[in-house]
């Protein structure tokens, strides 16, 4: 057999399960041999087949040798992964290809564009699914995301569930990793944005070059008749730019371009801008902060005007969305001071949150931060001097150290100092104590700004998950501070 001929069965409606994972496994499966970072699923296939497994799809490239066994059809391919993509679509009816899919990818804003995409389609009495780094939406169930893009087969399960709750659009976080391992190769996307290239994720690409092949390679597989919405104020977009077939909508903040945005306001209330666009000019009121996120707006727009709406509904869904989950999420309370909750982990995430915040304070910055463990340890540094550029009062913790001694994160941290002995420099590994540090030392007007993990639910020490929430710690202990 060959892979025409299984995809074929797949399609049947009375094909075998399909799966990925040697630990699910069962009588008559498919089993899709796929490598990965740290696992090479080519190594369970003797496994598999003792578990009565009857396809084996498997790279041609691979090395390992699987034992003859009556019954069995192995179907060798170049690439297992883009295989299991065509294949996860194929079984559950080609649900991308009755959706009008969009994607977003970058290192910062992902998250925030798929909240604005949604509200705009809301704002159009249309239903939206999404996936992303905080919820997968499907319009029939709303779940925590162990991922911001899941695997292939998660992926077209959400979007059948989207179709049977009659959405007609999907918009999606595609992680560098997920491009990378091809988890959304086997959709057609009628437009994809691109938010910016910072420094994260080397631990996993291992140099910028390989971050930005990552990111491109949704752009390269744009059609003709997609659109690629690109970011004009980032170096990388015109790389992008030059390997797509897609038409491109180039987007900027207080610059000229296709789609472009007049900041006249940021304060506490929120940003003010005017958004242009062929000819026209409409003002928008957002509660969020800050110029980058005049940037997030456009690109949403972007994307949501490829799609087929009008700029007067973009505008309404834009200005009607009220908040996202860890971002710049305010923590609210009888305090006389301003308690803050941002999912910025890279510096320059933190340098655009800090360097909004800074203008907006009455009194002191207190930041608390850290970095997370077994992940880019050339950021760390980076991140210690953002704080000591602008807060008052630095507090140095744990992130999610995994299986790194957290000691030595923060001493790798604490090397970013110019003066790491100054009074505005605290150390607290344990994240709790260092939430409450900070607000113990908050007076009258200080912003408290607790960075790093956002919306996360969790601690991660080992590789053990514990329940950990900013947001809940910083209630409790406003809920006990006099």
């Amino acid at each position: 057999m060959n892979f025409d001929e299984l995809l074929m069965l797949v399609r049947s409606g009375n094909s075998p399960r399909l799966c990925d994972d040697s630990r699910i496994v069962e009588p008559g499966d498919i089993f899709v041999a796929v490598k990965g970072p740290n696992v090479d699923g080519h190594d369970f296939i003797p496994q598999v087949l003792t578990k009565g497994a009857k396809f084996v799809v498997c790279q041609s490239s691979s090395s390992v040798a699987i034992p003859a066994k009556a019954g069995i059809q192995v179907i060798a391919v170049p690439d297992s992964s883009l295989a299991l993509a065509i294949l996860a679509q194929a079984a559950n009816g080609n649900p991308a290809d009755k959706l009008t899919n969009l994607a977003v990818t970058g290192t910062k804003g992902k998250t925030t564009l798929t909240f604005l995409v949604r509200s705009c389609f809301q704002a159009a009495g249309e239903k939206c699914g999404l996936i992303g780094t905080v919820i997968y939406d499907t319009g029939i169930d709303i779940s925590p995301a162990p991922l911001t893009t899941p695997d292939c087969l998660t992926i077209a399960k959400a979007q059948l569930q989207m179709l049977k709750a009659g959405a007609k659009y999907m918009v999606i976080e595609a992680s560098s990793h997920a491009l990378d391992q091809n988890r959304v190769a086997a959709i057609n996307f009628k437009a994809a944005a691109f938010t910016n290239l910072t420094g994260d994720h080397l631990d996993y690409h291992k140099t910028t070059e390989n971050y930005l092949v990552a990111k491109s390679k949704i752009f390269e597989a744009l059609s003709s008749d997609a659109t690629a919405v690109l970011n004009k104020q980032s170096p990388y977009s015109k790389q992008i730019a030059a390997i797509t077939k897609a038409k491109i909508l180039w987007f900027a903040v207080d610059e000229k371009a296709d789609l472009s945005a007049e900041i006249h306001s940021i304060d506490d209330s929120g940003t003010t801008f005017t958004l242009h666009y062929k000819g026209q000019s409409i003002r928008i009121k957002t509660p969020l902060l800050g110029r980058f996120n005049v940037a997030n707006h456009l690109a949403a727009a972007g994307l949501c005007l490829s799609a087929g709406l009008d700029l007067k509904t973009v505008a309404r869904g834009l200005s009607a969305l009220d908040a996202i989950p860890g971002r710049l999420e305010n923590v609210k309370s009888d305090a006389p001071f301003t308690v803050l909750v941002d999912f910025a982990h890279t510096d320059d995430a933190l340098d655009n949150v800090l360097s909004t915040l800074k203008p907006l304070c009455k009194a002191r910055l207190i930041v608390v931060f850290g970095c997370g463990g077994d992940r880019d340890k050339t950021k760390r540094p980076r991140m210690a001097k953002v704080v000591e550029k602008y807060a008052d009062l630095g507090i140095v913790t744990s992130d999610n150290p995994r299986t790194e001694n957290p000691d030595d994160i923060i001493n790798q941290i604490v090397v970013g100092f110019k003066n790491p002995n100054s009074p505005k420099i605290k150390i607290e590994s344990d994240r709790k104590k260092a939430i409450a540090l900070a607000i113990e030392s908050a007076k009258k007007n200080d912003v408290v700004i607790i960075a790093g993990k956002g919306h996360e639910s969790y601690q991660i020490i080992g590789k053990q998950k514990f329940p950990f929430s900013d947001q809940q710690i910083a209630l409790d202990l406003l809920k006990t501070k006099k």
